[in-house]
């Protein structure tokens, strides 16, 4: 599985946790940024993340800014993203049971390293159900 992820300046020290510890699962990461801890803006990067996954080059994707909310505000204006900020485990697993998410936004400032990595665990490892999620599902891609 080819995993994107990307992040702004706020979220730059838990995207680099992240892509190692992706890295040790034998993942293929494309590191879409930000590079360091410069302020920079973060539509340019859910943007990046969201155009490999439009185009089928990555199958899932990891954004991350300070709150998370700036990200998923941005990577849902992108036609076939389904992006869930995730706060909770339980979260984590429904967006994918039920809304078939293929990215998991968090924050940052709210998201502990050792959190994020469940977090990227379960979001990786559940399977979308199907049936009357994917009728609601064929609603959303239809507006």
């Amino acid at each position: 599985m080819k995993i994107a992820i990307g992040s702004d300046h706020g979220g730059f020290k838990l995207k680099e946790a992240v892509i190692e510890y992706l890295k040790s699962l034998s993942y293929e990461v494309v590191d879409c940024g930000c590079f360091g801890l410069d302020s920079c803006d973060y539509p340019v990067y859910a943007k990046d993340v969201c155009e490999l996954i439009v185009k089928k080059e990555c199958d899932k994707g990891v954004l991350i800014c300070t709150t998370g909310i700036g990200m998923s505000i941005t990577a849902n204006r992108f036609e076939g993203i389904r992006a869930a900020l995730i706060t909770n485990e339980d979260m984590c697993r429904l967006t994918r049971q039920h809304n078939n998410s293929n990215i998991l936004v968090m924050g940052a400032k709210y998201t502990p390293i050792d959190v994020a990595k469940k977090y990227v665990d379960i979001f990786l490892n559940t399977e979308f159900e199907g049936g009357r999620h994917e009728r609601r599902i064929n609603l959303i891609e239809k507006e």
